[in-house]
C-alpha cells in the first residue's frame, strides 16, 4: 500500500506469510512429510534387519516414488474419480486396501509396526513411539505444542482445515528456527480455535520471538491482542468507515485512547 518510508528492514533477512491456504492438494501430502519428519522414519525402517536382507533403502518406504509404493494408486492409497461438475470423488485403492505400499514392504516391521501402521498413528502416539529417535520426536513435539496431537501422521492434506494447515506451516518453522531472522506475518490465526489452542498458539509465537524473529499478526481476538508487545489499531469502524490508524502503542497505552474500540475491550484485561 501507499507509504512514505520503510524503517528497520535491515533487521530482518526474510519475510514469511503464513496463511490458511492448503499445504497441498493431493492425498499424498500430509503433516509428517510437510514437517520433514518422514525421512528419518523411512531411514529407521531401512535400518531394520528385515529391510537390509531384502536390500531395501529409505526410498523403498516412500510413497512418492516408484519402488515400494503401490503403483495402482501411485502411493496415494486412493483412486480419484473426476465427477465433472461435482467435487472429485476419492475411493480406497482396491489393490493395496488404502495402505499405499506393496505387500512385501508392509512385511517390514519396526517394533512390531509396519510403515502403514506408523502413518495411521496420531501425532501423540507417534511422539511416544519414536521417543528415542530425537530427529523424529523433536519435530512431532512441535505439533503437540501447538495443539495438533490428534492429527494422524498420514492424514491427507486435502482433508485438513485452514487453521490446521496454518499451524502445520508454523510447526515447520518452529522446527528449524536457526535460520535467518524472519518477519512472520499471520492472518487471523485463531479462527475456529478453542481457548486452550489459542494459549498453545501464543506459546509458539513467543518461541519465534525468543529465537530472534519478529511476528506480525492480523487479529481480532482480544487474548492475542493483550499479549502483543505493540498494537496498531485500525478504525475507527470497519469496511469503508475504517482503515485509519486510530491508536498505536502497548496494550496498556491503548486502553487510555478514547477513540479506540479495542482499548475499551482491553480495559480490565491488562
Amino acid at each position: 500500500g501507499a507509504h512514505s518510508a520503510i524503517r528497520g528492514h535491515m533487521l530482518v533477512d526474510a519475510v514469511e506469510m503464513i496463511d490458511q491456504s492448503p499445504i497441498g492438494q493431493s492425498p499424498r501430502s500430509n503433516p509428517v512429510t510437510y514437517i520433514k519428519a518422514f525421512s528419518a522414519i523411512r531411514q529407521t525402517f531401512a535400518e531394520t534387519y528385515q529391510a537390509k536382507v531384502r536390500g531395501y533403502r529409505p526410498g523403498s518406504f516412500s510413497f512418492n516414488v516408484p519402488g515400494g509404493r503401490c503403483e495402482v494408486c501411485q502411493g496415494e492409497g486412493v483412486n480419484k474419480i473426476e465427477m465433472q461438475f461435482l467435487a472429485d470423488l476419492y475411493l480406497e485403492c482396491e489393490a493395496c486396501g488404502g495402505r499405499r505400499y506393496k505387500q512385501d514392504v508392509l512385511e517390514i516391521r519396526y517394533r512390531g509396526k509396519n510403515i502403514d501402521d506408523i502413518l495411521r498413528m496420531t501425532v501423540d502416539e507417534a511422539a511416544e513411539f519414536f521417543e528415542d529417535i530425537s530427529s523424529v520426536s523433536r519435530k512431532l513435539r512441535v505439533l503437540q505444542d501447538i495443539g495438533l496431537g490428534y492429527l494422524a501422521l498420514g492424514q491427507p492434506s486435502n482433508t485438513l482445515s485452514g487453521g490446521e494447515a496454518q499451524r502445520i506451516k508454523l510447526a515447520s518453522h518452529l522446527g528449524s528456527t536457526k535460520g535467518p531472522r524472519t518477519l512472520y506475518i499471520f492472518d487471523e490465526p485463531t479462527t475456529g480455535l478453542h481457548f486452550d489452542d489459542i494459549r498453545k498458539l501464543l506459546g509458539a509465537f513467543n518461541a519465534l520471538v525468543d529465537d530472534g524473529h519478529s511476528v506480525v499478526i492480523v487479529e481480532h481476538n482480544i487474548d492475542v491482542i493483550k499479549s502483543a508487545d505493540w498494537v496498531i489499531d485500525l478504525g475507527p469502524e470497519g469496511g469503508r468507515r475504517g482503515g485509519f490508524v486510530v491508536a498505536k502503542g502497548t496494550p496498556e497505552q491503548i486502553v487510555h485512547i478514547d477513540e479506540s474500540h479495542t482499548g475499551r475491550y482491553l480495559a480490565g484485561l491488562v
